[in-house]
């Protein structure tokens, strides 16, 4: 399990499938406002971000969870981590 941890952890290729990411951003966005059009580096972009905010959210949960004497993480860390940073929840 470490072994795949740290191989995902080095890599910087994205992890979410590009086709259900692309589908997610279209059907918030049709919320917003119908018959948007986006260009491809645009819902590439949008990954790029969201992974990268996913990928410190975690390591910012993982701490909280250690810092409780945990190694799983749980709500509480995410919802710990979220408010530090002064995000709504």
């Amino acid at each position: 399990m470490i072994n795949i941890i740290t191989r995902y952890q080095k890599s910087t290729e994205l992890l979410i499938r590009k086709l259900p990411f692309q589908r997610l951003v279209r059907e918030i966005a049709q919320d917003f406002k119908t018959d948007l059009r986006f260009q491809s580096s645009a819902i590439g972009a949008l990954q790029e971000a969201a992974e990268a905010y996913l990928v410190s959210l975690f390591e910012d949960t993982n701490l909280a969870a250690i810092h409780a004497k945990r190694v799983t993480i749980q709500p509480k860390d995410i919802q710990l981590a979220r408010r530090l940073r002064g995000e709504r929840s």
